[in-house]
């Protein structure tokens, strides 16, 4: 069974623990089964790295890794592999110490610690697409459908589609009553596959429209005024792969409310509940919808609707029991101006009412690799 990081605890109870190859087998303190149970170890802040001094295997750090168990050593043998000495080395993680709370900043650098992890783990592992690239087969093909009223945003969701890594991306747009000449010269100078169709249908409609010329194995819903990590798409190959979801995607948490110049993280709802990722849920952020395209097709399309077309869609996919996996939603930002801007209309007071933690500008996670 593929391990996943289904479970992983953005705020640990714990501290480190050590983790020592003692005899065969590698074991924690206070663990002695060689395979060691990953729910139990979800609690800690991570495992501190003990090397012995002989080569011994790494398959069993590779699946810690894979199901984000943060893993950290003060050095590292010239036998482990190059890639992963120089993140199990790098430290600056453990250097924001642990406050306590949600709103404690050393979380978040633990996760991001743990999703790059994760991702190299898949890649040991020759799960990823550039793993298939190497030898295991082309890389997966995605078509990513949007549908767009704001042409002054094209060209910037276009680049971000395009840097995407690891992936084939076509874009498929819906041009919700703009004109094509309008956005001809940036189509034609868009470095990706572009596709267009125009039309003033509802905007599920428009969607649909355009994921009728969709061509790839998976399907991506994008938002045209938000932004999106270069590995945010094969971060969804991969959970859809490791878990076995019909639909993935990813957790909304970092939004940039642009009158204010404010970034904000969530990661628990109004009412206080939390609003956990690594999950399985029964929604995930709209703009990050990912399933494979016959999938798509099975459930019948977007709902004919003018909004919530993102939540139609998937109370439409759990009726036919399909399964949602909610990501981590690091690689992922959304941007909020005045509620009636966007179909998902809140005020802005409710994502400072919300906010886990808050900073004055453009403030994504590392994961975004923004300029």
């Amino acid at each position: 069974m593929t391990v996943t990081p289904c479970g992983f605890r953005r705020t640990p109870e714990k501290g480190l623990a050590r983790l020592t190859w003692r005899g065969r087998a590698w074991r924690t303190e206070g663990a002695p089964d060689a395979r060691m149970d990953i729910p139990a170890l979800r609690p800690l802040r991570g495992l501190d790295i003990e090397w012995p001094a002989e080569p011994v295997p790494l398959a069993e750090l590779v699946r810690l890794a894979a199901a984000g168990v943060p893993l950290t050593a003060s050095r590292a043998p010239a036998w482990v592999p190059a890639e992963l000495a120089a993140l199990l080395t790098d430290r600056d993680w453990l250097a924001c110490a642990p406050t306590g709370g949600l709103r404690c900043l050393a979380d978040l650098r633990r996760e991001e610690h743990s999703v790059r992890l994760r991702r190299l783990a898949a890649r040991l592992a020759g799960r990823t697409p550039a793993g298939e690239v190497a030898g295991l087969g082309p890389p997966p093909s995605v078509s990513v459908v949007m549908a767009t009223r704001r042409p002054h945003l094209l060209a910037g969701a276009l680049a971000q589609m395009a840097r995407q890594r690891q992936v084939e991306v076509e874009a498929v747009i819906g041009l919700h009553g703009v004109p094509y000449d309008e956005v001809r010269e940036v189509i034609e100078a868009a470095p990706l596959p572009v596709s267009c169709v125009v039309s003033q249908a509802s905007f599920g409609d428009v969607l649909n429209l355009a994921a009728a010329r969709a061509g790839g194995d998976y399907l991506a819903k994008w938002d045209d005024d938000d932004w999106y990590g270069p590995e945010h798409l094969s971060d969804l190959v991969l959970t859809l792969r490791a878990t076995g979801a019909d639909i993935v995607g990813a957790t909304g948490e970092f939004f940039y409310l642009e009158p204010l110049h404010t970034t904000i993280r969530r990661v628990t709802f109004a009412s206080g509940a939390a609003y956990p990722s690594e999950v399985w849920a029964d929604h995930v952020a709209g703009g990050t919808i990912f399933l494979s395209l016959a999938k798509f097709r099975s459930i019948g399309g977007f709902p004919a609707l003018p909004r919530a077309v993102d939540k139609g869609f998937l109370t439409a996919a759990q009726a036919q029991g399909a399964r949602i996996y909610r990501t981590h939603g690091l690689g992922y930002m959304l941007r909020r101006t005045l509620g009636d801007e966007h179909t998902w209309q809140l005020p802005l007071a409710h994502f400072l009412k919300v906010a886990a933690n808050q900073w004055r500008g453009f403030r994504p996670s590392a994961i975004l690799e923004a300029a």
